[in-house]
């Protein structure tokens, strides 16, 4: 790169002393140098130091462009840091960096744990319930924490959600002299809520956890009784198949059900519900799955909602469908759209029929019956069978 202007380096708790010779350089350089007021401290900075403003903007460091100018940021800028966030706005010629090892990599190397094999989150800025897709007996999970209180939140939530013989291990100013590493369980976690906590590593010791099959049970979700129950989900996620970072338009969303177990594979949704009630489910919902940075509710009707958004690489009706639906979607997906559309009415299935007709893919009718009492004996009920429709729209249309 040529000259570029702004250098990010990575700092740990030992200072200058644990920094390569270029970082040492371009700090010894700089006009201006950002950070906390731990780093800037750590790095003897001085009055070139500027602290991140509250909430973080990055606009001052722009402001800069031209000058010799530092930021600094914690071990890896690049992993969970500001790194990426400046890179965003920079042309490539215009920034270099020098990493340290990360938080994770230095809680990893004090406990032997391979890290390749350990679930590493931010949670300095999320909620709790992030760790909700990823807990299950004997999981190592490695979490960036705020603050001393934020692990005894932390503690709390894990044992009144049944994961209290968790082994926790907490961690602060790793690398450096003052080092501290404690250990604890759970459910019996005492801190100084006031401590300036780096990381807490967690041994999930628990039972339950979200299994990693479609068709999540339907007491897992709020709702009013407007939910895709769990059989018929799971087939309509097998025809949606989700992939990582791909977009969902969930079309009548009811509980969000179908949008929360996309999210969970990874990608986001965006759940359309004209009714406020089943729109605060769907929030909620999203939050106890710590999925609402994945899940965007849009208050609404389809088609006349959608051209707002971002174009899907699936669809999914659960209900409703008519003419005038389909002919106000179709226009608006790109071609590889995965559509899937669910009937359980005569008028429905016979639009779904015509559909298939005109524009191919697959038409099948799901019956399942369940066993309940009949009498002194058990029976067989059936449910209201579904009729799914699942394409993928072509280019010659």
């Amino acid at each position: 790169m040529d000259s570029p202007w702004l250098t990010i380096v990575g700092i740990g708790e030992d200072g200058l002393s644990g920094l390569s010779e270029a970082s040492r350089k371009a700090l010894a350089e700089a006009k201006t140098i950002f950070g906390g007021e731990r780093h800037l401290t750590l790095a003897h900075a001085g009055e070139r130091g500027r602290p991140w403003p509250v909430p973080f903007d990055a606009d001052g460091v722009l402001e800069c462009r031209g000058r010799a100018t530092v930021v600094l940021a914690s071990g890896d800028p690049f992993w969970h840091g500001v790194g990426s966030i400046l890179a965003e706005r920079l042309t490539s010629g215009e920034w270099i960096a020098h990493s340290a090892p990360s938080t994770f990599s230095l809680v990893a190397s004090r406990l032997g744990w391979r890290l390749e094999s350990v679930i590493c989150l931010g949670l300095h800025a999320a909620p709790l319930e992030g760790l909700v897709p990823h807990l299950a007996h004997g999981e190592k999970i490695i979490c960036l924490l705020r603050d001393g209180r934020a692990a005894i939140d932390l503690a709390n939530w894990l044992t009144a959600n049944g994961w209290g013989a968790s082994q926790l291990w907490t961690f602060t100013a790793l690398g450096g002299p003052r080092e501290s590493i404690t250990q604890h369980r759970a459910d019996s976690y005492a801190a100084n809520p006031d401590e300036r906590l780096l990381a807490v590593a967690l041994e999930a010791k628990g039972s339950g956890g979200l299994p990693r099959s479609s068709g999540l049970a339907d007491a897992l979700f709020v709702h009013d009784g407007q939910i895709t129950k769990r059989p018929m989900r799971a087939l309509a996620l097998s025809a949606l198949a989700p992939r990582t970072g791909e977009r969902l338009w969930d079309i009548g969303a009811g509980s969000g059900s179908i949008s929360i177990e996309w999210a969970l594979c990874g990608g986001t949704a965006f759940a359309i519900e004209a009714r406020r009630d089943r729109a605060a489910n769907i929030v909620e919902n999203a939050e106890a799955f710590g999925l609402t940075h994945r899940v965007t509710v849009v208050g609404g009707t389809a088609p006349n909602i959608l051209s707002n958004l971002p174009t899907p690489h699936a669809v999914f009706i659960g209900g409703g469908l008519d003419s005038a639906m389909f002919d106000g979607v179709w226009p608006l997906l790109p071609v590889g759209t995965r559509l899937v559309a669910h009937a359980v009415t005569l008028e429905t299935e016979a639009q779904l029929s015509e559909l298939q007709q005109r524009n191919g893919g697959e038409l099948m009718r799901i019956e399942i019956a369940y066993a309940g009492p009949l009498g002194r004996y058990r029976a067989f009920e059936p449910a209201r069978p579904v009729v799914q429709w699942s394409v993928v729209k072509g280019g010659d249309e």
